[in-house]
């Protein structure tokens, strides 16, 4: 039992000491990296202020989400200008914080672009334990280039890759693409891009994703990460039969509030639910072999703000006694919903009770061409409440537009007829879709029964529409195709409903 103890507590300051917290921002945190990302800069005077403020944003967003720290991520930046200079060694800054500090305080050196000068001077610091590189940790090079180098990369290039580096290069300007593709690793679908300097945040994820590919740790690590839960995945090292896992968390303000849990040897992954939003977890997997010793896994976890719902809210499907509300986004943090209706003006509602899984519901039994206030309250777990209002208006009984018929008129020109709809017309409107040319809206009073469609040209299909005016609401248009005849046709028409 001592010894036990002494094992969690380990694991436990070895989490408080280890790690750095991943950095808070739209992108799910990702834990699961270990590598040294090296950016090689163009900081020469080929680069106008615009275009190097706009690298540096970009950098910032490729490698916001990574988890930084001895056991993670580290990165370094070295300029391309006459003289290449690193800006600072890999182990410098070991938070999300401080390298981010660090890329925005980055300033031009202008000057040449030496892009193969700077090159070999990235291979001594890519394998130098006083730049603070690793030797065991995947190595990753991230060349931003507007397209031009006063001197050869070939070389240099090629050594780099050699020695195991993943190249990656973007280009925002006019590069070559037989030279940079051979630059690049190979294929160069996967490591190069060429993208203008404002649209680099198109590439960023895809980018990102296969940085990934290369630094990917094999060890415990969350995915799937919400407000509320997030998802453990570890390689498999025990089975049924030869142990189980014990899984320990705590927020990092609270490790006294640990939390256990016993999983079977079976187990590589695992759901945390019932978290608290942007809050940073500490999580230790600890294997109980009764084979082989397996040290303890860690991992630090950051759950995602609460998504605010409702933020949208959807009438539709509107009949005279019935309409659908629906309702976005629909977050694990929702125990349920409540929809309250009633119509207006009036002091009567009824409510409805929705699980929280749903984000759509039927209200019925409704009185026909009515205006309904409809009210959709999110209920937390947490307890807290959020609502969103919206109109809703039934359809007037039998609204619907009956005996659509048309009659040739001659000259390109066609009479549409139809017979009244039920109900309070307030007018109709005729809407007619040409095949060739623009479509035209008419609008006519609720006595008007027929309108003159004209500039039909002969051998064209057209869709007429037309659809009753309430005082709330449209009611049910109806529509057909018509056809106009050849000139060398018999003088006529024809029509036929859309199925």
């Amino acid at each position: 039992m001592l010894a036990e103890a002494a094992l969690a507590l380990g694991v436990w300051l070895q989490l408080a000491a280890g790690q750095e917290a991943p950095c808070r921002g739209a992108q799910p945190s990702i834990s699961n990296a270990e590598g040294d990302i090296l950016f090689l800069l163009d900081s020469s005077g080929s680069v106008s202020y615009y275009e190097f403020s706009k690298v540096k944003d970009f950098m910032w967003d490729l490698v916001q989400p990574f988890s930084f720290g001895p056991r993670d991520v580290q990165t370094s930046i070295i300029h391309i200008s006459t003289t290449p200079t690193m800006e600072f060694p890999f182990d410098r800054y070991q938070s999300c914080d401080g390298v981010e500090q660090a890329i925005r305080d980055t300033r031009q050196l202008m000057g040449d672009t030496n892009t193969g000068q700077a090159l070999s001077y990235a291979k001594e610091k890519f394998f130098s334990n006083e730049a603070g590189a690793r030797p065991e940790v995947p190595k990753v090079l991230v060349w931003v280039t507007d397209g031009f180098s006063t001197d050869d990369i070939s070389e240099p290039m090629q050594l780099l890759k050699d020695m195991g580096v993943t190249v990656f290069i973007v280009s925002t300007g006019r590069g070559n693409y037989l030279e940079l593709s051979a630059a690049a690793s190979q294929p160069p679908e996967k490591h190069l891009h060429f993208v203008d300097v404002d649209d680099l945040p198109i590439i960023t994820e895809e980018l990102r994703d296969a940085m990934l590919d290369v630094i990917q740790a094999n060890r415990l690590h969350a995915v799937d990460i919400t407000s509320s839960s997030f998802r453990l995945v570890w390689p498999e090292l025990l089975s049924q039969e030869t142990g189980y896992y014990s899984l320990e968390y705590a927020p990092t303000n609270n490790l006294a509030g640990k939390r256990t849990t016993q999983l079977s040897g079976a187990h590589t992954s695992f759901t945390v639910s019932n978290l608290t939003p942007e809050t940073t977890y500490e999580v230790a997997l600890v294997p109980e072999s009764n084979v082989h010793y397996f040290p303890p896994q860690t991992t630090r976890v950051t759950t995602l703000a609460e998504e605010i719902t409702p933020a949208q809210l959807l009438i539709s499907e509107s009949s005279p006694h019935s309409f659908q509300v629906s309702w976005a986004p629909t977050p694990d943090s929702v125990a349920a919903y409540q929809v309250l209706y009633g119509p207006l003006p009036g002091a009567s509602a009824q409510l409805l009770e929705v699980d929280g899984k749903r984000n759509s519901t039927v209200v019925e039994n409704l009185a026909p061409n009515t205006t309904y206030l409809v009210t959709v309250t999110a209920i937390y777990r947490s307890g807290k409440e959020k609502s969103l209002s919206a109109k809703a208006c039934t359809q007037e009984e039998g609204s619907k537009v009956r005996h659509l018929r048309f009659q040739d008129m001659g000259s390109n020109t066609l009479k549409a007829s139809w017979d009244a709809a039920d109900g309070k017309v307030l007018g109709y409107r005729v809407r007619c879709r040409r095949q060739t040319g623009p479509s035209s809206l008419i609008s006519v009073s609720p006595q008007i029964h027929s309108v003159l469609l004209t500039d039909l040209p002969s051998g064209t299909t057209n869709k007429v529409c037309v659809k009753p005016m309430y005082k709330n609401q449209a009611g049910k248009g109806l529509c057909r195709m018509v056809r106009m005849q050849p000139a060398t046709e018999a003088r006529g028409y024809r029509h036929r409903q859309r199925a």
